[in-house]
């Protein structure tokens, strides 16, 4: 199994940011997928969720700025962030729910 995430960089305050999460070695269609944001030191926090029924959740924290989507035939997940914060500064991952697969993750910063 392979997950390569993309999409990150440097944004200001208020920015925007689209996030891609391409799958590969599985069947993308049986799994839920979840969107994680991890700080040095601290635990990884789950971001949102897309069910394979496309059924969405966040956390407080990132709902109603955050949407999550995928695309099945391209075998990808992709996580829309708007209206960026400081505290939002994390490296994202994709994680196929109930299993150990991670990809390398995508850093994100924003900063003025």
């Amino acid at each position: 199994v392979q997950l390569v995430e993309s999409g990150g960089g440097l944004v200001q305050p208020g920015g925007s940011l689209r996030l891609s999460c391409k799958a590969s070695g599985m069947i993308f269609t049986i799994y839920d997928m979840d969107w994680y944001r991890q700080n040095p030191g601290k635990q990884r926090e789950l971001v949102g969720r897309i069910t394979t029924g496309f059924t969405t959740t966040y956390a407080e924290s990132v709902k109603g700025r955050f949407t999550i989507s995928r695309d099945n035939a391209k075998n990808t997940v992709y996580l829309q962030m708007n209206r960026l914060k400081p505290e939002d500064t994390a490296v994202y991952y994709c994680n196929p729910r109930y299993t150990e697969w991670w990809g390398q993750g995508t850093q994100v910063t924003v900063s003025s």
